[in-house]
């Protein structure tokens, strides 16, 4: 049965691509997070990653958005299956994972940053205690 994530994937995937039946989304979780693979019609590919990238990067937002509310990190991997039946990552992909490497390290610094608030903010409600 397939995760929830894994199903958020496939809808928005299916409903761009001319061969629906062709898409399939692979789970694995390892240090880094959970990683999806993506896998299309070869002809479909084009669709999926979009002009310059921006399709993918969409879905790679809205998954980084569901993430936040499983409390995952998720990463999206498109794969090419080539006529050949050989599998290979799209250039796309590589030069998306660099973003991907610098938004996790915002995101990183941006729940530190959260946490030291909260922090801070147990201090002064335990401060507002005090009878001085």
């Amino acid at each position: 049965m397939a995760t929830i994530d894994q199903q958020f994937v496939e809808y928005i995937v299916k409903t761009l691509v001319n061969n629906p039946d062709k898409v399939s989304v692979e789970r694995k979780i390892d240090e880094k997070g959970v990683l999806l693979s993506l896998t299309v019609d070869p002809e479909d590919v084009g669709r999926v990653i979009g002009k310059r990238g921006v399709t993918a990067q969409s879905i790679r937002m809205l998954l980084r958005a569901l993430g936040t509310k499983q409390d995952a990190r998720y990463n999206l991997k498109i794969v090419n299956t080539d006529e050949d039946g050989g599998v290979r990552e799209k250039k796309a992909d590589e030069e998306a994972k660099e973003e991907v490497v610098e938004e996790t390290e915002e995101a990183e610094e941006e729940s530190e940053s959260s946490e030291l608030a909260e922090k801070t903010r147990a201090e002064l409600a335990d401060l507002d205690d005090l009878d001085i």
